[in-house]
């Protein structure tokens, strides 16, 4: 063990003749600790925010969707999509049809949604209807002959969880779609209505979905908005959700080439720009604030350090007089800073992760799901965050002993053994 080193951890656990400086250097290394700790878990719970919503929304949403912005929507449809499905990267292709709509039930009533779809290209490029908990989407499948009769009558549709809850509607009850999009009458215009089986209740945990959407089939919402051979999106799931982009655009121009002018495309990543922004600069701001936790900490290091100098000037003077170098005496400081810094750092970053730990595998924290948009905390602890997170504390320690050291450095031995 090098020899300042040495005089440093004799410095750290020698007996104190002002139990006051003992007392410091423990409320030092705590503050370090509940600093890093905080950090930590704050960190964790960010990314895990962060995580979670991502897999959450490219779950639930297409990586990549075609619209056309001349017009009212795509038409004669089914050859173009068959042509975009072999673009490079694109791995499906589902049509949609959105609508927004009133959906009732007696005299309770919510907003919704529409998508029709058709299910088995859209399980291809979300999982909305992988999160089904009541019921099934095998009826939004198109009817068989021997059903068409029935499913004229009453076509299926499958909700949120949170939107039945607000109709107090369950699979295998009526509801009422109303669609803006009516019919001119002479009496003007009149909205259309029809009536749904609901078949199937989805709880995504996202309470943007389960609250207003609602799928039925591509036909039946062709038929409710009276917009036949007619689909208001392309949707697209690639291989790599990072190229968005990039793949999007090379979409764009195929459909351009087939059809003319007229198409866009939006990606996941345009559609929660905002979010995801608002998230790191929330990060950032957690990181500055929680680090003056450090600061303070660092502050009663400084504190320590200072007392310990004054308490040990004669000690000081001694090992000067023996022929050790005022760089020795500095680096013994130096480093007690650094040892205390090291202990606190170490206890946070195990109290940190394990809290992060038992929370990601728990859930012992739930949320409401329409204020927060998941049900509960997710953790998400990172090994660059317990670097960064190290790296701070040790630096903002480092600071805190340069005084000190200098200060203890600065002893001279005649004048501190003159009345011994």
């Amino acid at each position: 063990m090098r020899f300042e080193l040495f005089v440093a951890g004799r410095y750290l656990r020698a007996r104190r003749r002002q139990a006051v400086v003992g007392l410091i250097t423990v409320i030092s290394v705590a503050g370090v600790a509940a600093g890093v700790a905080a950090l930590i878990i704050a960190l964790a719970i960010t990314n895990g925010m962060r995580r979670d919503l991502q897999q959450r929304l490219v779950g639930s949403t297409a990586h990549v969707q075609l619209m056309r912005t001349a017009g009212d929507g795509i038409r004669d449809w089914q050859p173009l999509m068959a042509s975009l499905a072999a673009v490079p990267h694109v791995q499906a292709v589902a049509p949609g049809l959105y609508g927004q709509v009133l959906v009732s039930r007696g005299a309770r009533s919510g907003g919704a949604l529409i998508k029709g779809i058709v299910p088995g290209d859209e399980s291809r490029v979300g999982n909305l209807l992988q999160t089904i908990k009541v019921g099934s989407a095998a009826e939004l499948a198109p009817a068989t002959d021997s059903a068409a009769s029935e499913s004229a009558r009453t076509p299926p549709l499958v909700i949120g969880d949170e939107l039945a809850e607000t109709l107090g509607a369950g699979v295998g009850e009526t509801v009422l779609v109303t669609s803006p999009q009516g019919e001119l009458t002479p009496l003007g215009l009149v909205p259309r209505y029809e009536r749904f089986r609901v078949v199937g209740i989805f709880s995504s945990g996202f309470y943007q979905y389960d609250a207003g959407y609602a799928f039925m089939r591509l036909s039946d919402a062709q038929r409710l908005f009276s917009e036949p051979d007619l689909v208001s999106v392309l949707s697209f799931r690639i291989d790599d959700l990072y190229q968005a982009v990039q793949v999007g655009s090379a979409i764009e121009r195929a459909a351009e080439k087939e059809r003319g002018p007229g198409f866009q495309t939006t990606n996941w990543i345009e559609q929660n720009r905002e979010l995801f922004r608002d998230m790191k600069l929330e990060q950032d701001v957690t990181f500055i604030v929680l680090t003056l936790i450090v600061v303070v900490a660092a502050l009663n290091i400084l504190i320590a350090l200072t007392m310990m100098v004054m308490e040990k000037t004669r000690d000081i003077a001694v090992l000067m007089s023996f022929g050790v170098t005022t760089e020795q005496v500095r680096k013994i400081f130096l480093l007690q800073g650094l040892l205390i810094s090291a202990v606190g750092t170490m206890i946070g970053l195990g109290l940190g992760y394990g809290v992060s730990v038992l929370g990601s595998h728990y859930r012992f924290i739930h949320l409401d799901a329409s204020v927060y948009s998941i049900d509960y905390l997710p953790f998400a602890p990172r090994l660059v965050d317990a670097l960064v997170v190290a790296a701070v504390s040790l630096g903002v320690s480092l600071l805190a002993t340069l005084y000190p050291s200098s200060s203890a450095a600065g002893v001279l031995p005649a004048e501190a053994l003159r009345y011994e």
